[in-house]
């Protein structure tokens, strides 16, 4: 309402500037001419009358000639004491409120007024429609908004109802579903990385659940050992129960055994297995041929020796490498050949251990890598966690381990260490072979 007060001012100080300027640019004789030629010239605006006066004498322009408002008693009131001195008024009308604003002017002795009508109601009115109308459009704007927000806060928020529905109906008994991916924005990458998440855990659970039925199925036997000789058990016979006592130290000792091997391979995937520093794998593997010639009588020897630096775990290596010899031992007889060697290949240290034995049928090649996987034809004890073990420890520093395919006369073993390890990757499959450009035999 200020701005309007303003321009309707403005609007009235215009009036009056022309109405000076044609004053003094023209001779006039008397205010009479000046007035009728200033309001036969002038077109007033839709919200304002011109009104002249000199003496009694109206002037009123011919198109507001049938105005009422100059008949009025209240106009009247109001203008007269405006004829004799510039000044303003407002009063209230039946056409609502009105600006009266006058100047006065004086030519050759004769005295008149221009008064300058201004219905300020009108002015009102028309704001008071454009607000109307204005809040009229900025709420159906608004609605409109509103409904093509939600709309598309639907569409946005569609694929997350599907991942939310989805996943209520993954359980911990059943991890094979997997959510729907569609599109390529943020919701589709964040699609993509739970389901490698549940991938993982998937694997992760099945994993946990064969390594469980595995050792139920491995501890069964001892159990039903202990438990049969232990029922049968003549306690007043003195013999036999140091036979008996005997025969289930023996069997305590293979599942204490078992449990060690299941505790260390658990270890593999833990923070703070491997305690890596620099290694000389030529010092190293020349150790571990040491210690090896211990487990049996073969014909020990090295073949060869990598001379470079490993950032490795030496005890762990030196693990591995006693239980590929110790493996190597169980296959053979004594005079037969067992080797220890290591050799550089790609940025990596090959470690390995062949013997002159029977070798592994190709049909087991693959599953004697598993956990508790041993050969069809195998005449020896054990859990067959040792391979399981040894790659274990080859994953936990990068590399891996596997049998070559291509070696004759026996069996060879060799398990990868990267000198410098890279960051953790999925395993390779179990017994897949040797990796690209990596030697598969080395000669005594």
């Amino acid at each position: 309402m200020q701005r309007l007060e303003a321009n309707t001012i403005n609007e009235v100080d215009q009036e009056f500037q022309e109405f000076e300027n044609l004053a003094t640019t023209e001779t006039w004789n008397g205010a009479v001419p000046l007035l009728s030629t200033f309001l036969a010239r002038n077109v007033p605006d839709d919200d304002e009358l011109l009104y002249g006066r000199v003496g009694e004498r109206e002037f009123i322009p011919t198109p507001n000639a049938a105005n009422d408002l100059f008949e009025q008693q209240v106009f009247l009131d109001a203008v007269e004491p405006l004829l004799d001195s510039d000044g303003s008024t407002r009063i209230s009308t039946d056409v609502g409120e009105v600006l009266l604003s006058s100047q006065t002017v004086l030519i050759d002795g004769e005295a008149g007024a221009l008064v300058v009508i201004n219905f300020l109601e009108e002015d009102r009115d028309e704001i008071r429609g454009t607000m109307r109308t204005y809040a009229i459009v900025s709420t159906l704007s608004l609605f409109l908004i509103i409904a093509i927000a939600f709309w598309q806060a639907g569409r946005a928020l569609a694929p997350l109802r599907v991942v939310r529905d989805t996943a209520e109906e993954i359980t911990e008994t059943d991890l094979s579903r997997r959510l729907p991916v569609t599109g390529n924005d943020d919701i589709t990458a964040l699609t993509r990385t739970i389901n490698g998440m549940l991938d993982r855990l998937e694997s992760a659970f099945l994993g946990q659940r064969q390594l469980l039925d595995d050792a139920g199925h491995e501890l069964r036997t001892p159990l039903t050992i202990l438990q049969g000789h232990l029922e049968l058990l003549d306690s007043d016979d003195p013999r036999e129960v140091a036979e008996t006592r005997d025969l289930l130290l023996d069997e305590i000792d293979r599942m204490r055994r078992l449990v060690d091997d299941l505790i260390l391979l658990a270890k593999t995937d833990r923070p703070g297995f491997l305690k890596l520093s620099p290694v000389d794998a030529a010092a190293l593997t020349d150790a571990a041929a040491a210690k090896a010639a211990g487990l049996g009588e073969r014909a020990w020897s090295v073949d060869g020796t990598a001379g470079a630096t490993v950032s490795a775990d030496p005890q762990r290596i030196t693990q591995a490498l006693l239980q590929l010899a110790h493996n190597a031992v169980k296959h053979t007889v004594p005079g037969d050949v067992v080797a220890l060697g290591s050799a550089l290949d790609s940025g990596s240290v090959l470690f390995w251990v062949r013997d002159t034995g029977v070798g592994v049928a190709p049909e087991d090649r693959e599953r004697i890598f598993e956990r508790f996987g041993r050969g069809h034809d195998t005449t020896t004890d054990g859990f067959g966690l040792g391979l399981a073990i040894v790659t274990a420890i080859a994953r936990a520093h990068g590399g891996d381990a596997w049998l070559d395919a291509e070696y004759d006369g026996g069996a060879r073993f060799v398990f990868s260490v990267p000198q410098a390890p890279p960051p953790p990757q999925l395993p390779r499959t179990h017994g897949s072979g040797p990796p690209d450009d990596v030697p598969t035999r080395q000669e005594t």
